[in-house]
């Protein structure tokens, strides 16, 4: 099982400490002294709780935590607000936390209130438990509910290439590796090229869907591509690397050489087509998805037709 990450958000020192001493045992606990200096953490690879001390009127913390949350990619996130014995219980209309203790109550109630923070998120939000990223039913939602309200989008569907026999050949651990940061470039890049109202989803395995701009979605495609066949061959062996393939079994149990992982992405939009329901856009983006695997090595494909109806 996966050790849990906890990011703990405090200028308070004492508070820090005690925090991390009485939950380092269970879980792993990374301590910054601000927001700022976390969110880029968070961003790149998304904890399992979030606590965070904020003083009575500290309206940055507050406006960039509830931006934060009220990204459909981290609205998932759970939040614990640490206060004051003084101060007043959170308004929670105007902050996107999910729970509170006081610090004085934290070494007594602290373990139990994180373990059951975290649990609720786990039995409520959908999520894929390897990259923490939406899932299935987030996606299809995040899909329908652009439709119904008449927005122009891109969506595009990448597929990881060869990697099943990756996985065969090194085994799980080092395929979820490859899952984990595939997630985490999508990820980082979409966010990069649009901060707001993108969304990035894991469908499951080694398949993930991006929602971007349609002026953008090409350029996002380019980065993801060109990060993943940077980063990936570092996960193979030295030998490996340098003949630039290994050897597996194929679906037929025979044994074959497979080239590096790559990456594959289909891409439609309705710039140039009207869509319906959620089903429409997946199954044009995977078909060119499809296409995309034809080639060899990383590459995307864009539906071009023009269906207006």
């Amino acid at each position: 099982m996966n050790e849990k990450t906890i990011v703990v958000i405090s200028q308070d020192a004492a508070l820090s400490s005690i925090i991390e001493r009485t939950l380092n045992t269970t879980y792993r606990i990374l301590s910054f002294h601000n927001i700022q200096s976390a969110i880029d953490y968070i961003y790149n690879s998304i904890p399992d709780l979030v606590i965070i001390d904020i003083n009575e009127g500290d309206s940055f913390t507050i406006s960039v935590l509830n931006n934060l949350k009220g990204d459909p990619i981290f609205h998932q996130l759970p939040v614990l607000m640490v206060i004051d014995d003084t101060q007043d219980i959170p308004r929670w209309e105007t902050l996107l936390v999910e729970d509170y203790i006081k610090k004085s109550d934290f070494e007594k109630e602290g373990p139990s209130r994180v373990a059951l923070s975290i649990l609720r998120a786990e039995r409520s939000v959908e999520v894929n438990p390897l990259t923490k990223l939406p899932g299935n039913t987030s996606i299809n939602k995040q899909i329908q509910d652009r439709i119904d309200r008449g927005e122009i989008f891109a969506l595009a569907y990448a597929d990881l290439d060869h990697f099943k026999p990756f996985n065969d050949h090194y085994g799980f651990t080092r395929g979820d590796e490859v899952i984990r940061i595939a997630g985490r470039l999508i990820l980082n890049i979409v966010k990069n090229k649009q901060p707001t109202d993108s969304f990035i989803g894991h469908i499951g395995g080694d398949d993930f869907i991006f929602i971007v701009s349609v002026n953008l979605v090409e350029d996002t495609a380019k980065e993801i591509i060109d990060a993943f066949d940077r980063i990936i061959p570092t996960l193979y062996e030295a030998d490996d690397r340098e003949r630039g393939h290994i050897e597996s079994l194929d679906r037929q149990g025979n044994t074959k050489k497979f080239p590096v992982v790559s990456v594959s992405i289909g891409i439609t939009s309705n710039s140039q087509r009207s869509f319906t329901h959620y089903g429409e856009v997946t199954e044009i983006a995977s078909g060119m998805k499809s296409q995309a695997k034809r080639s060899r090595g990383s590459c995307y494909r864009v539906d071009k037709r023009q269906v207006l109806t």
